[in-house]
C-alpha cells in the first residue's frame, strides 16, 4: 500500500511541476527557449479586429506583413530533409489553404505571393475569391525570355494585382548582363496594368538593373541577420553564387544590402526574413524593419499568423523613426 501511495504523490507532484513549465513543442524550441527573453507564449493573441499597418506601391494597398507562397505550393527551404515539400503537400489541403488566407485576413495581412504557375493554388485562389475572401496577391513569375509575355498573361487572368520577377532569373540574366530580358519583364508587366518588381538574392542584381535604368516599382530583395547555426561557411559561397546549391543561406551581404538600399528610392519588400525558419519572427522582423524594409514576406503556417502579427506590429511601432526612410 505504501509503493501504491508513494507513487500517487510523484504522479501529483509531475502534473504539478509540468504545469508549472512551459509548453515546449519541438526540440527546435529548447534551443529557441535558450535564446528568447520572452517566451513565445507571453505574447497576446491578437482579436479578431487585428490590423496590419499597410503601405502603397502604385494603386495597390499592401499589408506590411506579406504571406508568402511557398508552403501552400508544397515548396520549402528544408535543408536536407527530403520529406518536407511531400509533407507540406499532405498539410496544406485546399480547405487548409482557404483557412490559412482567411487567417491572413482576419489579422489584417491582406496580400500574398505565390506563383500561378502552381494550377492548383491558382484554383483554390480563384475559388476562395468567389465565395468572398478578400485577399489580393503578387505573381512570383518565372519561365524563359520567350515564354514569358505568356507568363504575365497567364497572372493577370489569375487575378494578380502586381508581378515580380523570381529571384533566380533576375540573378542569372543580371550575371550573363542581359538586361533587356529584365527590362522588358518590367515592361510588360507594367502594360498589363499591374505594379511591376523584381527580386533577387544577390545585391549586384539590383545594383545591375538600377545602373541600367530600368525602373520596377518595387524590389523584392533578401534581409537577414546571418547569426544562426546553419549560416554559411566562407567555403560554400561558391555553390551558392553559382546555383544555390545548399538550401541555408539566402542573404549573402546583409551589411551591404542595408548600406545600398538606403541610397534608393523604391519600395523594398525584404524576403527571406526569417532565414527559412532559422530566426525567430520577432528577430527578424526587428531586423528587417529597422534596417530599411518597407515590407517583410514570411511563409506563415495557419498556426503562426495570429502571433506573427502581434510581434510585427509591436515592431513597426518600435521602428517608425529609422535611418531609411519609408518608401510606401
Amino acid at each position: 500500500m505504501k509503493h501504491s501511495s508513494d507513487r500517487r504523490n510523484f504522479l501529483k507532484k509531475s502534473a504539478a511541476a509540468a504545469l508549472a513549465l512551459p509548453v515546449i513543442a519541438s526540440l527546435e524550441e529548447y534551443a529557441l527557449l535558450a535564446k528568447e527573453a520572452e517566451p513565445a507564449s507571453a505574447v497576446p493573441a491578437p482579436s479578431s479586429k487585428a490590423t496590419m499597418p499597410v503601405g502603397t506601391i502604385g494603386d495597390m494597398k499592401i499589408s506590411r506583413l506579406i504571406c508568402g507562397g511557398n508552403l501552400i505550393g508544397g515548396y520549402a527551404h528544408s535543408r536536407d530533409l527530403i520529406y518536407v515539400s511531400k509533407l507540406l503537400q499532405q498539410y496544406f489541403t485546399e480547405e487548409k489553404i482557404m483557412e490559412t488566407w482567411a487567417q491572413c485576413e482576419a489579422h489584417g495581412v491582406n496580400t500574398m505571393i505565390f506563383n500561378p504557375s502552381n494550377k492548383r493554388g491558382s484554383m483554390v485562389f480563384a475559388k476562395y475569391r468567389q465565395q468572398g475572401g478578400k485577399i489580393q496577391f503578387l505573381a512570383q513569375l518565372d519561365g524563359s525570355k520567350t515564354n514569358m509575355k505568356t507568363v504575365i498573361k497567364e497572372a493577370v487572368d489569375a487575378g494578380a494585382e502586381g508581378a515580380l520577377l523570381v529571384g533566380n532569373l533576375s540573378d542569372k540574366w543580371s550575371r550573363e548582363g542581359d538586361m533587356d530580358a529584365i527590362g522588358a519583364f518590367v515592361e510588360t508587366v507594367k502594360m498589363e496594368g499591374l505594379i511591376a518588381g523584381v527580386a533577387g538574392h544577390e545585391l549586384r542584381t539590383v545594383m545591375a538593373v538600377e545602373k541600367a535604368g530600368i525602373k520596377p516599382d518595387f524590389y523584392m530583395k533578401t534581409l537577414h541577420d546571418t547569426n544562426y547555426w546553419s549560416t554559411r561557411r566562407p567555403d560554400q559561397m561558391k555553390e551558392v553564387i553559382d546555383n544555390y546549391g545548399i538550401d541555408n543561406y539566402w542573404c549573402m551581404d546583409p551589411k551591404a544590402t542595408i548600406k545600398y538600399m538606403k541610397t534608393l528610392k523604391r519600395p523594398w519588400i525584404a524576403y527571406k526574413v526569417l532565414a527559412a525558419g532559422a530566426i525567430h519572427p520577432r528577430n527578424g522582423f526587428k531586423y528587417a524593419f529597422s534596417n530599411g524594409a518597407d515590407f517583410c514576406v514570411a511563409g506563415m503556417f495557419d498556426f503562426q499568423i495570429a502571433e506573427n502579427v502581434v510581434m510585427a506590429n509591436d515592431i513597426l511601432k518600435a521602428t517608425q523613426t529609422r535611418e531609411r526612410t519609408w518608401m510606401a
